[in-house]
């Protein structure tokens, strides 16, 4: 140590106390509480969603159904006829019901195809099928994936 040094008699410099991390400033509590406001808002959309769209997983699980019952019988006409019905019971809770409960044949039809997606078209077997004596020879494949497809993608109304 050098006598003639003024800096040596200089006590050491002290430093501030760290600052912790707790609590946070009030900005942060703010983003807190909107990130929270998001949260419960986003799993409410979803609870609903998922409620609303109750009628179509059960539709799905008929449609499983009857075509399981078609698989083991072979009856196109059953099949014709649950599938149009199911598809009613579908649109009566999806769509007002002045505009689906009093629709019949090529009306009917016609809801059905213009609610569908294009690809995606119901054939015009649906409503006369049922209605013969003899087997109408549709397409049970193609109207399975057609209703599979409406009962999953239609847009609700209601």
């Amino acid at each position: 140590m050098n006598p003639q040094d003024p800096l040596a008699n200089l006590h050491p410099l002290r430093e501030p106390p760290v600052i912790g991390w707790w609590p946070p400033a009030p900005g942060w509590w703010f983003v807190a509480a909107l990130a929270l406001i998001a949260i419960l808002a986003i799993t409410w959309y979803f609870v609903r969603r998922y409620r609303a769209n109750a009628y179509r997983r059960q539709a799905l699980v008929q449609l499983a159904q009857l075509d399981a019952l078609y698989q083991q019988e072979r009856d196109e006409t059953r099949f014709l006829a649950g599938t149009n019905a199911l598809l009613k019971s579908v649109a009566l809770v999806a769509y007002p019901r002045r505009e689906v409960a009093a629709s019949n044949g090529a009306d009917w039809l016609a809801f059905l195809n213009g609610t569908a997606r294009r690809g995606e078209q119901f054939p015009e077997e649906l409503v006369t099928g049922a209605y013969r004596k003899n087997s109408p020879g549709i397409d049970v494949q193609r109207l399975r994936r057609s209703a599979e497809s409406w009962i999953r993608r239609h847009e609700a109304t209601r």
